[in-house]
């Protein structure tokens, strides 16, 4: 139901809980029943007043009921209000009531579902966040798919939203890139080399060795000219030349996977600028370090860690959380109360620790730092299955599936809503061969198809001299005659889109709108298959077509949250009809 005939309900509610003398504490909470047969809405308010009204909860609700039946209007909002069980109060919705949702779907377009931008309400995502080391692999693609998801999610809950992109380009796996690359480079011009038993063992390494020696520019994605000195000893040049080569196919992938960035953030900066230095000087200004075995150690159990971490190790070097801490101490600096990060599972060891140093930190920099800053979600591996086999991949041959892969496979569509279609922590086969496939199990065929259907029924309108209504023309049609069960099935759907955004938002949970979109379909190609929308009868087939311009609507919009295209025309669609 929309959120408006919610607060309709709770204030019918409300001012009947005073009339009858219940508490101020009672709570109007209204819930979805499980089942259809008990109504379009519930309240529990009679159950939560019987012990300080002394009184059955059955007899509260009867009263409840009698004093919502008395307002003005409700006969015509409810079809039904009766009590069950206990003392729940179940309540059916009129036909009128439901058939309002189109109107609104119609009147609102895009905006269907959204909230206003809350300057106050802002939110920093981090997601993929790979090592300029090598191609994006399928985790970094479950990344991305889910953060520029949930960027969509919670910028159409009023929340301003800036997506970054961590580079962790300081540190031992670059000078590991650096030398792999010129190994590569050695070979390539003959000469007797060992190549590093650490080192990155991909094809790629051996492509940019070759470019670097053949001294190809180019120009980094953020506009900065890349020259190669074509010297095998210049070990800075190399350096460059590798980082910045991999940062622009990395660059590429993603903008051909329709995800982009607001920031990119260099952790060599917080080394550069002093911050990993200031923040463990915050946090042995705490107390919280000291020394054991030639190393520097943090008293990280003294907030909720299983165990101390390592600060400095015995040559000197940080650890790898150490300049988490500072990044994130960063994040807050920069105004961003709410942080959420997108990683792997491998990552869950690092919450406790980087949390614990962000807490014992933050008071040298006079920060009021939430204990769950920042918040993760942190996603399972994933199989892909290609000709019936799941495709192997060893990093340490430096063969995997990439983005690029994906993307060339099955596309980007696909590949996007495949990645979201489940919940973050499960782990699932990815179907190269149903993802490419024209079928109901294929669930982006299925959602487009469906969207494609609506359009070919406009078309075959057209074709058979039937006006085909715009949207504010047909805000203003009479919809009185949808009625049937399919109709209403439907409308009861559409009206369900908001709460579904709001929740997926709220829970992390992209699969939820694509369960919702597909459960969208499903009710759609019930009511097609039911009712006939092109028959003669001029009010029926305008309240008809009414309700196919906002089905259609609240697919372009659910999709375009997901990323995905909504066609027009699909093949198969365009041939059923």
């Amino acid at each position: 139901m929309l959120n408006t005939q919610k607060d309709y309900i709770s204030s019918l509610f409300t001012e009947a809980l005073k009339e009858i003398g219940a508490p101020e504490t009672a709570r109007v909470i209204l819930e979805k029943p499980k089942q259809a047969a008990h109504g379009d809405v519930a309240c529990t308010v009679a159950l939560q007043c019987a012990k300080a009204m002394k009184k059955a909860p059955r007899d509260i609700a009867a009263q409840l009921v009698e004093k919502i039946n008395a307002q003005p209007g409700t006969k015509t909002f409810f079809k039904n209000i009766e009590i069950a069980g206990p003392g729940f109060i179940n309540m059916t919705l009129s036909d009128h009531a439901k058939q309002e949702v189109v109107k609104v779907v119609l009147e609102e377009g895009a905006k269907f579902g959204c909230l206003p931008t809350d300057k106050d309400k802002t939110i920093l995502i981090e997601f993929v966040s790979a090592n300029p080391t090598g191609p994006l692999h399928l985790g970094h693609a479950r990344q991305g798919a889910l953060g520029d998801v949930l960027t969509n999610l919670f910028k159409s809950q009023g929340w301003v939203v800036s997506r970054e992109f961590y580079y962790n380009d300081a540190g031992v796996q670059i000078q590991k890139l650096t030398d792999s690359v010129q190994a590569r480079a050695k070979e390539i011009l003959g000469k007797d080399v060992k190549f590093p038993g650490d080192g990155y063992q991909g094809e790629y390494i051996r492509d940019i060795a070759q470019k670097y020696l053949d001294k190809e520019s180019f120009t980094a994605f953020d506009g900065e000219p890349i020259h190669s000195s074509g010297n095998i000893d210049d070990l800075e040049n190399i350096r460059k030349y590798a980082v910045a080569y991999l940062r622009n196919e990395q660059y590429n992938d993603l903008q051909a996977f329709g995800v982009s960035f607001d920031n990119y953030f260099l952790e060599s900066s917080l080394y550069r600028d002093g911050r990993v230095q200031n923040a463990v000087a915050a946090i042995d200004k705490a107390g919280k370090l000291y020394e054991k075995d030639g190393a520097l150690w943090f008293k990280s159990t003294d907030f909720g860690d299983d165990k101390d971490r390592v600060v400095n190790k015995t040559d000197g070097t940080y650890t790898y959380f150490v300049p988490d801490v500072a990044y994130h101490l960063n994040k807050f600096e920069r105004g961003f109360k709410k942080a959420l990060n997108i990683q792997g599972t491998d990552h869950f060891g690092t919450v406790a620790r980087v949390r614990a140093g962000i807490q014992a930190a933050a008071p040298a920099f006079n920060f009021e730092v939430p204990k769950d800053f920042p918040a993760y979600l942190l996603h399972t591996m994933l199989h892909v299955i290609k000709d019936g086999q799941e495709v192997k991949m060893s990093k340490r041959a430096g063969t995997y599936v990439t983005l690029r892969d994906l993307i060339t496979w099955i596309g980007k569509d696909a590949a996007r809503l495949f990645l979201v279609n489940r919940k973050s922590d499960a782990e699932f086969n990815l179907d190269i061969d149903l993802a490419q496939s024209q079928s109901d199990e294929n669930p982006v065929y299925y959602l487009q198809y469906a969207h494609a259907r609506i359009c070919s029924i406009f078309a075959q309108a057209a074709e058979k001299g039937f006006k085909v209504p715009s949207e504010q023309q047909a805000s203003s049609f009479d919809l009185s005659v949808l009625t049937a069960p399919s109709e209403l099935a439907l409308m009861n759907l559409l009206s369900d889109y908001p709460n579904v955004l709001a929740s997926s938002a709220n829970e992390l949970a992209p699969h939820s709108l694509v369960a919702y979109l597909s459960d969208l379909a499903s009710k759609f190609h019930s009511f097609y298959n039911s009712e006939r929308v092109l028959v003669e009868d001029e009010k029926t087939r305008n309240a008809r077509l009414a309700l196919l311009l906002a089905v259609q609507q609240v697919f372009k919009n659910g999709l375009g949250i997901l990323g995905v295209s909504a066609p027009e025309r699909l093949d198969r669609a365009d041939k059923e009809q």
